[in-house]
């Protein structure tokens, strides 16, 4: 039978809050970054190396608050039998004069031991030679008796090791230490009863304990274990060198003398290894054997920095920090001999990956995020509205770094403009045309490099002509920005088809322009300039980057979208429209050619915009008659709408465009208070406006013919019952939520024109 009503005895309550307190105070201590000479007689070595590296351990196999029990017990006894010693004559150290306890150093600092402490005389008649090296053990009962039955060697011969190592190590600090046999003291937990051995020095022992483990762990392996690119030299020092540079490094047990095959290799397994050599035919040996077991035991990939040929021999990674050389440019871009390349793969980052890292974002190559290193920007406009002249004025800026409308370089940038439009002749005369300052045109005259117009597709044949332009265009240094204008004279979608077609202008874009950039400078900026269809208003309206060729697959390979549209012939204004894939909107800009030079318009100057801004205000006007009274004769015939159902409902007709422009004319029409809501939809027999915002429209004077009562026995008519709809709630001008109406009966129109006869 279960017993519910079980609580744990006081005993266990207190124990597991004793042991919860020691469990704290362990976790908050800093845990120690060497490996303690006391476990190196240990005989699992991958058990030593999880314990340097603070391997988590496996749910539940930390220390127990029993455990951390016995540990302060045996320290409490320690204490007590240094007590007793010294009680008993011996003269006994457990602390160095200017404080700390007796210990020693090796392996850099990874490997330290502390002894428990040092006879320096005691009762003569004993026959114990000094110094002699005093070790303290805790056991329980039955391990007790075993050790004083067999003797530490046989029955605790990692003590044994232990002991050994001490006295071959502390016999630098303390001479003598190792000659003379060590006393060994154990106290039985469970009778109080001691034990004293002498323990000879065993050399050999100790050679043994000290040998280099089988496999020999590599360097610096807490930093390995988390890091994607690791560097591979030879020795502490050279990797030291590196760690401080911050460059995750690391180095096999005695560096280039390291037998191969002893070295375990797997802490590289699945990232990319680049091996810096000692300048020096023994060094690129090493380096060429070491690549190869980075390569069996599964690298991503494997590859070898050749040395610079004007440094010394023997120069290593150590001498490069020493000298203040770039090691890390030298990594990046140092000649390389492959032994293993990356497989393709598709990169990853964890949640965590991506949060820690606060490394600065790359420098927009166009401000801003207009274009960034890497990206794609397309150019679009329909024929004959000036792109060509834009294009070549906007790089020109570029290339001197100057501000062209709101866009700008971080730099004077190098441009290649590859275009297949425009004959030689007449290139040069629209440059002659473009206005800049005296010191842009310095820079422009050499950062600005174009072709004639081409007449050639970017094939295989093509591309062989087209990439070593580029590459020596600018004297051995990468263009910063690579244009195409147009994509349709150089088009090649391999077998797919044309520019039209979805799949031709992928293949272009990833098999040609991609190819392109990687072969010339992998950062560059991409423009690519394509035709439009002529836009229609209503298009214009709804998605106006739709009316891209192939915008299918250009959408959703760009990083960023500028569309140069003119709303009307008659007018010299143009729309330059923006669509930023990696940043903040850009609202819209009105621009125009005046005296040579492109300008940002004012839209709201009537002595630019007069004419087409009237035939904006007229249209606005007309809508908005239209879709008040459309709701109003709606209702009169039984039926009420959301907007988002007479968008649906109305789209393309009476005019009104399609259901995004009704949306936005319902939201606009709301905020001057033409357009109020309802949500007792139960008053009029409607059905519930479910999940809409606001609820049914409504406008002034609306009234909602209902059905009622029976059917005219001669015509089998319903009879209609008129009901005056007024509305519960409005839309705040300010805020644009739904606000409750507090008059219905009262309307409060809040209409903005830019109508001067309005106005008046």
């Amino acid at each position: 039978m279960l017993d519910f009503n079980a609580r744990p005895k006081i005993q266990e309550q207190i124990s597991q809050l004793i042991d919860a307190a020691l469990t704290r105070e362990r976790a908050g201590q800093t845990p120690r970054d060497y490996l303690g000479a006391s476990r190196l007689g240990v005989s699992c070595e991958r058990a030593l190396q999880y314990e340097y590296t603070h391997t988590p351990v496996d749910e539940g196999r930390d220390f127990s608050g029993r455990l951390l029990r016995i540990f302060e017990v045996g320290h409490t006894l320690e204490d007590l039998a240094i007590r007793w010693l010294r009680m008993a004559g011996f003269d006994l150290y457990t602390r160095k004069v200017q404080g700390g306890q007796f210990g020693f150093s090796v392996a850099g600092g990874r490997i330290r031991g502390h002894v428990d402490g040092i006879l320096n005389t005691g009762p003569a008649d004993l026959g114990v030679s000094y110094p002699a090296l005093w070790e303290f053990k805790t056991m329980n009962d039955k391990s007790w008796r075993d050790t004083v039955k067999h003797g530490v060697a046989k029955s605790k011969p990692v003590y044994a090791a232990q002991v050994a190592v001490y006295q071959a190590y502390m016999e630098t600090s303390i001479p003598g230490i190792s000659a003379n046999p060590a006393l060994f003291t154990a106290i039985n937990k469970d009778t109080q009863e001691i034990w004293f051995e002498l323990l000879p020095f065993d050399g050999g022992l100790a050679q043994r304990m000290w040998r280099a483990p089988d496999p020999r762990p590599l360097y610096n392996l807490p930093a390995l274990m988390k890091a994607r690119t690791v560097i591979l030299v030879e020795g502490e020092k050279c990797a030291d060198a590196l760690i401080g540079a911050g460059i995750v490094a690391t180095t096999a047990m005695n560096g280039a003398k390291a037998p191969v095959d002893k070295t375990d290799w797997s802490a590289l397994k699945n990232k990319d290894v680049l091996i810096w050599p000692d300048r020096d035919a023994p060094g690129w040996d090493y380096a060429e054997s070491a690549a190869r077991a980075c390569a069996a035991v599964g690298c991503q990939s494997v590859a070898i920095l050749v040395p610079p040929a004007d440094k010394p021999l023997k120069w290593d990674a150590a001498d490069a920090a020493l000298e203040g050389f770039d090691c890390a440019a030298f990594i990046a871009q140092a000649e390389r001999r492959v032994i293993k390349a990356a497989a393709p793969m598709v990169p990853t980052f964890t949640l965590g990956a991506l949060l820690d890292d606060d490394s600065p974002l790359p420098e927009d190559l166009i401000e801003p995020r207009v274009l960034t290193p890497g990206g794609l920007l397309v150019f679009g406009g329909a024929p004959k509205v000036g792109k060509s002249d834009f294009l070549l004025a906007w790089l020109t800026h570029m290339a001197a770094g100057a501000s062209f409308l709101g866009m700008r370089p971080p730099r004077p940038l190098r441009v290649f403009y590859l275009q297949a439009e425009v004959q030689y002749h007449y290139l040069r005369e629209r440059v002659k045309g473009i206005r800049l300052s005296p010191e842009h045109l310095i820079l422009a005259r050499t950062n600005f490099m174009a072709t004639p117009q081409l007449r050639l597709i970017l094939d295989d044949v093509g591309l062989a002509q087209v990439i070593p332009a580029m590459v020596a265009a600018f004297n051995g240094q990468p263009p910063d920005i690579i244009v195409i204008d147009p994509i349709r004279n150089v088009f090649d979608g391999g077998d797919a088809g044309g520019e039209n077609d979805n799949g031709a202008m992928l293949y272009f874009l990833s098999q040609r322009v991609e190819r392109i950039r990687q072969a010339v400078n992998p950062e560059a900026g991409v423009i690519l300039a394509h035709h439009t269809k002529k836009l229609g208003k209503r298009q214009f309206e709804e998605d106006p980057f739709q009316a891209l060729a192939g915008a299918g697959s250009l959408r959703g390979y760009y990083s960023s979208g500028m569309l140069l549209f003119r709303p009307d012939e008659a007018q010299s204004t143009r729309h330059l429209i923006y669509e930023l894939r990696n940043g903040p909107a850009i609202e819209t800009k009105f621009v125009d050619k005046m005296d040579g030079q492109w300008h940002e318009v004012d839209v709201n100057d009537r002595l630019v915009l007069k004419e087409y801004g009237e035939r904006l205000d007229a249209e606005r006007r007309r809508k908005r008659d239209a879709i008040l009274q459309i709701l109003f004769e709606e209702a009169a015939q039984g039926r009420c709408y959301t907007a988002n159902q007479l968008a649906e409902s109305f789209e393309g007709k009476a005019g009104l465009g399609g259901e995004r422009t009704i949306r936005e004319r319902i939201s606009a029409l709301s905020t001057q208070g033409y357009i109020k809501f309802f949500r007792n939809s139960t008053d009029y027999g409607l059905p519930s406006i479910g999940r809409s915002k606001f609820g049914y429209l409504c406008v002034e004077g609306m009234v909602l013919n209902t059905h009622t009562g029976e059917p005219d026995p001669d015509t089998g008519e319903l009879p209609l019952r008129p009901l005056g709809v007024l509305p519960t709630h409005y839309k705040c001008p300010q805020s644009g939520a739904a606000m409750p109406v507090e008059n219905p009966d009262v309307w409060v129109y809040q209409e903005i024109s830019n109508d001067p006869q309005e106005q008046e």
